[in-house]
Order: structure tokens, then sequence, then C-alpha cells
């Protein structure tokens, strides 16, 4: 399996006081006003010329010998931040995507608290760089990038550098995040992201538990064994916990991990949107990617999860329309349509994170096209029945640039569209507010715990390099989760 967080582990990122002579490209923060940094050798007359204003995503390249000076447009010092930061990074080292051996002054900026300056640009520049090699056999498939420096001041430099240590921990993260949902799903089934976990486990103070189909027919898990019933790749489902001593607080996250969707019986078109719902497993991916960086990034609360992976294939043994499930929670629920699975997966994870008594739950997944029509593809939706935790996850996206929009639950109005004939729901609302019915259906499974969503099917991928993101999958929601996680506090009750 493939695994691009090791590759990010293999770049050395350091911290110094000015250029080291080892670097070969170098990245200049330049505002829209003020001194130009005198190493470019360019003046801001000469820099203009060239069509460069210092605008926030502008670069501009200069060649000096074997290497290569880059301006990196900041926009105003004193209004950047630390999401702005990030881009630039990754800008940069786009344009320096030929050389070993980066440095950069960008985490310098005054305006920016040094730690999260520190942590954004060594963000941005490892998942700039990120590059998914997966079978090519290319040379030159991958990053270049070996070694990074990050130049601060004196007064700066050691909280930039405890900042870049923090920031190439959630990179390599995202980046996993990113890795285990670009591979081929015959490289990658349910067997073989809990084998995963289970390698990632001790390093990442975890406890990891794996449960087969047995295990979960046992436990009365419906909804994931109905899922399963089509494919010949038996199920998992994974339990992770990370328990610091004296937690703040316990959250609980739950993973859609679909590793194939064909649709089931209600086949998906073949079309360009089937040929990634090998990234249907996204959510799984961000879950065990978030939970294998928090022991290293110091988190000081518990956090549960649970990883509920299937294929979602057509068979003789496949799930029927008008079939009825029982979930772990005693609900039942007739299938309207077989590709309204990934709530049927979540709906045991969701009952199984209930009786943990968590202080919170997060679900995350890449749940409906709905939300995609409603958003586009760079917003993730937000909805739950508690709204200081929905606020909280709100802040959390803000603040890495993950970002999501709330939409309203409204059961009162649209949970007599889940109303069944001969269950206590159906599993599909039918063709209007998609997003909200599916959440409502979650939300039968959570109890009275503070409960948010996010149905990330829009930003699961992005079609050519944009930002921190290369074309494939984003790994989005990895670092979200992170900073929830890092930065838990136990909501009021509604």
């Amino acid at each position: 399996m493939f695994d691009a967080s090791t590759i990010i582990k293999s770049v050395t990122v350091s911290t110094a006081r000015s250029i080291v002579s080892s670097a070969n490209a170098v990245g200049y923060a330049v505002a829209t006003k003020g001194s130009v940094p005198r190493q470019l050798g360019m003046s801001r007359a000469a820099l203009s010329a060239n069509g460069f204003e210092g605008k926030l995503g502008q670069i501009l390249t200069v060649p000096k010998g074997d290497g290569l000076l880059v301006a990196v447009g900041i926009g105003d010092a004193g209004e950047i931040d630390a999401n702005g930061l990030r881009s630039a990074a990754a800008g940069f080292v786009r344009a320096a995507s030929k050389f070993e051996h980066l440095a950069t002054n960008l985490a310098d900026v005054a305006s920016v608290d040094a730690d999260e300056a520190g942590r954004a640009v060594v963000e941005g520049v490892l998942l700039g760089s990120y590059r998914f090699v997966g079978l090519k056999n290319a040379d030159d498939a991958g990053s270049k990038l070996t070694a990074l420096t990050v130049v601060a001041g004196p007064k700066r430099v050691k909280a930039v550098k405890r900042g870049a240590e923090a920031g190439r921990v959630i990179a390599g993260a995202a980046a996993r995040a990113r890795e285990l949902a670009n591979t081929p799903p015959t490289h990658l089934n349910a067997k073989d992201i809990a084998a995963k976990a289970v390698e990632l486990g001790p390093d990442a103070g975890l406890t990891v538990e794996v449960f087969n189909r047995d295990d979960l027919a046992a436990m009365g898990c419906g909804g994931i064994i109905g899922v399963n019933r089509g494919s010949t790749e038996p199920p998992r489902m994974v339990k992770l916990t990370y328990s610091p001593r004296n937690p703040t607080g316990h959250l609980a996250m739950v993973g859609k991990g679909i590793m194939y969707d064909s649709g089931g019986i209600s086949l998906k078109p073949s079309d360009a949107f089937h040929q990634v719902m090998k990234m249907d497993m996204s959510g799984a991916a961000a879950v065990l990617s978030a939970m294998s960086s928090l022991k290293a990034l110091g988190c000081r609360s518990k956090v549960t999860a649970w990883l509920m992976c299937t294929d979602n294939m057509p068979s003789g043994s496949a799930l029927k329309l008008g079939d009825v499930l029982t979930m772990r929670n005693g609900k039942t629920v007739e299938i309207h349509n077989t590709d309204a699975e990934g709530r049927l997966v979540l709906a045991d994870g969701l009952s199984l994170a209930v009786e943990e008594e968590p202080d919170a739950i997060v679900d995350i997944a890449t749940l409906t096209g709905a939300v995609l029509g409603a958003l586009g593809p760079d917003i993730a939706g937000l909805l739950g029945t508690n709204q200081d935790w929905v606020d909280a996850v709100k802040v959390s996206g803000e603040k890495i640039d993950e970002p999501t929009w709330q939409l309203p639950l409204e059961p009162k109005r649209y949970r007599k569209l889940l109303d069944s004939v001969v269950a206590d729901m159906r599993n599909i609302g039918g063709p209007y507010a998609g997003t909200i019915t599916a959440t409502i259906f979650l939300s039968e499974f959570t109890a009275d715990v503070p409960y948010a969503h996010l149905d990330i099917a829009g930003p699961m991928k992005v079609d050519s390099d944009q930002g921190i993101y290369s074309k494939g999958a984003t790994g989005f929601g990895t670092r979200l989760l992170i900073d929830l996680a890092c930065n838990f506090t136990p909501p009021p009750a509604s």
C-alpha cells in the first residue's frame, strides 16, 4: 500500500535565522506596499514591469545560477492571515517544483502569530508538493522536495519552529488521507484499511479494535451487513481509541468508509463521477489520518472513532429495494435506494458512538450529490442537532481553511419524508432537500448527544492543482478534525 505520509516524513524540515547556502530555491515574501527584499535583486518598479504587484497568489521566478529566487505575493502585509500564508507557500513550492532544497521567509510576516505562521507555511509547502505516485512507472512522478528551511528572525524563530513541527505532522496526516482515497479499490479494500489502522496504532498511541462480518452480525449492525451483502470482499469496522491522561473531554468521530460505491442494485451511471467512487471512503480516511496525529500533537481530549468500511456492489446476494434492515440501536429501515448506503453504515457507527456516552459526536462522509449541487465543489455541508457544537465545527473549518456552510436540519418539516409503511423509516426522503433528509436520518441514531454532520461530497477531490490541493483526492476534513479534537471543549446540552 502506498503512503504519502512516509514520503513527507522523509522531507527534512528545519528553521533558521537566515537563508542557508544549501537551499537552491528561495521564496521571499513581497507585499503590495513597502520594501522589496534586496536578495531578489529587483526593485519594485522592475517587479511591476514583469506584471508582479505583490498581490496574494502572485508568483514571479528569477533564475540565479543553478538555483531560483521566487517573489511570493502576500498582499497587504498587515492583513494576511495563516490561511493566506498557507496558500502562498503552496504557490511557492509549485513554482520551485524542480528543486530539492527550498527555503522561505514567509513565516516571518509579523502580522501572523509566529506559531501559526510556521505551521501554515510548512503545511502549504508539504501539501502543495504532494503528488500521488501510486502505480506509475515514471521515475519523476513524485515530488523532488527533500528539505525545507523556514526562516524567521530571532524573536520569532523559536515559536516558528514549534509551529513547523506541528505543521509537518498535520501535513503528513492530510497526505495520508489523500493517498488512501487516491488508491485504486482493488489495492485498498476494507480489510486493507483495517490492516493500515492496526499498523499505525502503536506509534500513534491508539488502541485499535477490528470487527469482521461475524462480529458485526453478532453486534446487530444490520446497516453495514446489509450494504456488504453484494460484495465478495468482507466488511470491517475499526474502532480507534485515543486516551490521554486526565482528558479534558470525550469526542466521538465516525467515518464513512465505502471502499467502492457502485450504487448496488440502484446502479450508478457509468460516468466520470462513478470513476472516482474509490473515494467514497474519504470520510474514513480523514478520521483514520486525523486520529494518527493526535499523540504527536499533544491532544488533551479523549477521542474514540469508528471507521465503517465495506464495498457497495450489485450481485445476486445484494441488498434489494424493499428490504428492511435492523440497525444497531434497534430501529428498522426500509430500503428505497441502495445507492443511499452511506447513511446505513454510519447509522451503526453512530449508534455505537452513543453507547460510549461521549460529550459530542461528529461524522464525516461523502454522503450526497445534493450537497454538491447546493454548495459546489469547494464547501462542505454542515448540519447538526446542537448549535454550539455546529459552531465549533465551523470555527475549526474557518481556522484551517476547510470551509463549511451550515444547512438547516428542520426535522419538524422534513422528517415525514422518511416515513415508511413497513418500518420505522426509509433510507431516502425523495428528490428534494437530499442533504437535509439524509442528516435527519442520521440524527435518529445520535440520541441526545450533541451531533454534527459533515458532508464532503463536493470537496473530496479537485480536477486540477489548486492551492494546497493536487489533482485527485484532497483529504478534506482531516485538518478540520485535527483542529476540532485538539481544541475540543464539551458543548452544553441543547
